[in-house]
């Protein structure tokens, strides 16, 4: 997929831009609060309807200002747009028609961010690392989307008659706790699919940054792997309803990163770490490519990725980024080494973007 003509408008502290892109690689230079990361969040939302950073819409529009609006125009044609004014909801739209439900643009335009913010996968709780396998695997799928909303939906129910006064109806509580383990096994079964995929391309991208000194795995926890989900969840009901909440569900499952056999965030450095992520990212980009046409390669944000990094995995990560494998690139930094090295490695068409609080040139 290729974004060939980005619009904003109010978008955090972008006042206006309209940017001609390069169909390889473009590169936006500026220091820390520019509003490099900015232009790399737009192309995101219009792929996710949302921000990767801020979650409540009208937080993404500028200061002082009563809406924002996002357009992008790829190749096709397609046109994407989203428009939000404050105190009302937000309208996205596909070649000027409005969506229905949004879940229905998921994976259309295929994309993987890199962020200083993803060392969350190794340093945050569970709920980071289900996010990104769900991220994945919603781009590929959309009825595993349908079977996420209606786990949660009832997980809700089921919390909210756990925490109730009187003694939970049990005919009424089975029921959502049914629908949690036919969802759930669902969920379950793909997210195991989904862990048994990405491991060996993690490896082989881990192995290529690193140099090889480091040896690092994915390991998928859920208590389905405990034996069918119903029994599960049912077996301590009591408890739950001690503690007023779901102890058991595929809304715990987790993903274990390990370092040499260790937990990365107990034994990695900030470079071993940083390469994690790089590696994982990259690896997820491997598998959307794999599941799309040829001529809809995922479009890649680069959001200043260099940082902590030794020379070598710097360089490695030049090379295999400038490779004829990646479609789109947008990147970000505020060392402009960096990027003259990415370039001088290609020959592909580039564009370089000089940011300054929220000016584009």
């Amino acid at each position: 997929m290729i974004l060939e003509k980005l619009t904003l408008i109010n978008y955090k502290n972008i006042a206006e831009a309209s940017l001609e892109l390069s169909a390889k690689m473009n590169c936006f230079i500026g220091h820390n609060g520019a509003g490099k990361t900015n232009v790399l969040d737009a192309v995101y939302f219009l792929s996710f309807c949302h921000s990767a950073f801020n979650p409540i819409d009208s937080q993404v529009i500028r200061h002082n200002q009563e809406f924002f609006m996002i357009e992008g125009l790829y190749e096709g044609p397609l046109h994407i747009t989203c428009g939000m004014k404050r105190g009302q909801k937000k309208h996205f739209k596909r070649n000027k028609k409005e969506y229905r439900r949004l879940s229905e643009h998921i994976g259309l335009i295929p994309i993987v961010m890199i962020s200083p913010v993803d060392t969350y996968l190794i340093e945050g709780g569970s709920e980071e690392r289900r996010r990104l396998m769900d991220v994945v695997i919603a781009q590929k799928d959309h009825n595993y989307m349908d079977a996420l909303n209606r786990y949660n939906k009832a997980l809700q129910q089921r919390n909210a008659m756990l925490k109730q006064d009187e003694e939970p109806d049990p005919d009424v509580i089975s029921i959502w706790e049914e629908q949690m383990a036919v969802s759930g096994e669902k969920i379950f079964r793909q997210r195991a699919d989904f862990t048994e995929a990405l491991t060996p391309l993690f490896q082989r991208y881990y192995e290529r940054i690193s140099g090889g000194h480091e040896q690092v795995s994915l390991n998928y926890k859920s208590h389905c792997q405990r034996g069918p989900l119903l029994e599960v969840i049912q077996q301590d009901r009591w408890k739950d309803r001690a503690i007023g909440y779901s102890l058991h569900g595929i809304h715990r499952d987790d993903l274990e990163i390990m370092l040499d056999g260790h937990l990365m965030k107990r034994e990695g450095s900030q470079g071993q770490q940083k390469t994690f992520v790089i590696a994982l990212k990259l690896a997820q980009f491997e598998l959307l490519k794999q599941s799309a046409a040829t001529s809809n390669k995922p479009i890649l944000l680069l959001d200043d990725i260099f940082d902590k990094l030794d020379a070598s995995r710097v360089e490695q990560i030049v090379s295999l980024v400038s490779d004829d494998e990646f479609g789109q690139i947008f990147i970000t930094d505020t060392n402009r080494e960096h990027l003259d090295r990415i370039l001088s490695a290609s020959s592909h068409d580039y564009k370089i973007f000089n940011v300054n609080d929220g000016n584009i040139v």
